[in-house]
């Protein structure tokens, strides 16, 4: 007791740091794994991942990851089926920031997906990194 009154601050950040840690590894175990748009687009390049923008249609028309796929969160449980044939593969979940992203995540992961990423920093992550945006 004597030792960590005397070095307080150390523990405590030797106790931050070690939560930090069981908090990552939680989320990757549980498929909130997040993806930076780097490691993203290595994913579609490397694996052919899928991308699934689960934003809102007017989110989506007003930029968008080229070839990724739309299913707005409010419509991914009816249109679950539209996916099925990207169950072995890779699957990268988009939203504006990569909130809406993680819930669209644990839903495909309950739905048997194996691979299943969250785009972290959503899609302005991915164009503040420079990388291209369509309107197509």
């Amino acid at each position: 007791m004597e030792f960590i009154k005397d070095n307080l601050t150390w523990f405590g950040l030797a106790l931050l740091s070690g939560g930090m840690f069981v908090w990552q590894s939680w989320q990757a175990r549980g498929g909130r794994a997040g993806v930076s748009p780097m490691q993203a687009t290595l994913l579609i390049n490397r694996e052919d991942a899928v991308v699934v923008d689960v934003r809102e249609q007017g989110e989506y028309t007003g930029g968008h990851i080229p070839n990724s796929r739309h299913i707005p969160l409010s419509q991914l449980d009816k249109r679950l089926g539209e996916l099925e044939k990207f169950k072995e593969r890779s699957l990268i979940v988009s939203c504006a920031s990569g909130n809406r992203s993680s819930s669209a995540c644990g839903k495909l992961r309950r739905a048997g997906f194996a691979k299943v990423f969250n785009l972290t920093g959503g899609v302005s992550a991915w164009d503040q990194a420079g990388l291209p945006v369509t309107k197509k």
